[in-house]
């Protein structure tokens, strides 16, 4: 099953991340990798053990934390009705009117 695992992991340099990436993109079942030094988090999406992931990255000689382990967040599948594009949640609404407006302007401008 595909897992969504984030950890707390300090990436403070250049050389931790690319140390980081090298030793959890090594293990098996591992689909993405995303560093985040800002937040100070490490994101692996796959189906690696959470366990597994945390023990490597000890071995390192780094410290990691659990901050959360679950399934992935599907992307929004986008439906088109006219000119308004709306996700599956309905969380978020897109009017692209304006858009058209000025690309149809643009068009007849032009000819």
């Amino acid at each position: 099953m595909v897992k969504k695992t984030v950890l707390k992991v300090d990436i403070s340099c250049l050389k931790c991340k690319t140390k980081l990436l090298k030793i959890v993109s090594s293990l098996q079942g591992v689909d993405k990798i995303e560093a985040d030094e800002g937040k100070g988090t490490l994101t692996v999406t796959g189906d690696a053990d959470p366990y597994e992931i945390i023990v490597r990255i000890r071995k390192a000689g780094k410290h990691a934390e659990v901050v959360s382990v679950g399934p992935p967040r599907d992307p929004p599948v986008w439906h088109s009705l006219g000119l308004i594009l709306i996700d599956e949640s309905c969380s978020r609404v897109l009017i692209c009117e304006k858009l058209v407006i000025s690309s149809l302007d643009l068009f007849s401008s032009y000819r």
